[in-house]
């Protein structure tokens, strides 16, 4: 599983699997975001089973689905707040991570 470190309390990945939750918890990441909505793709896990890991290892969740292409200021506010809300650092995930990193630019932009 490679991750790209988008800040210092935040970092990024595509997909991700529930056995992938110790190495995220390993690497020091206290809180998991998923960014990507289920059944975008057939065969993807769903939220509620990375949710199920990441609890099981005490890691902190936050389901914020983001539809490709069209990312909505709800979206960079509910992400905001759960950056204000939960522990960091944040590992957060979508398809490729692309929708995570926008959405962190976003948060930073409005100041």
């Amino acid at each position: 599983m490679e991750y790209r470190q988008i800040s210092d309390d935040y970092s990024v990945s595509g997909q991700i699997q529930p056995e992938d939750i110790a190495a995220i918890k390993d690497a020091g990441f206290k809180t998991v975001i998923c960014n990507r909505p289920d059944n975008e793709q057939p065969g993807q896990p769903s939220a509620d089973s990375i949710k199920a890991a990441a609890e099981a290892a005490g890691l902190a969740f936050r389901y914020i689905p983001v539809i490709s292409g069209q990312l909505t200021m709800d979206n960079v506010e509910d992400q905001a707040q759960a950056l204000d809300d939960l522990e960091g650092p944040v590992f957060a995930y979508c398809r490729s991570g692309a929708r995570s990193a926008n959405l962190y630019g976003l948060i930073q932009q409005r100041g």
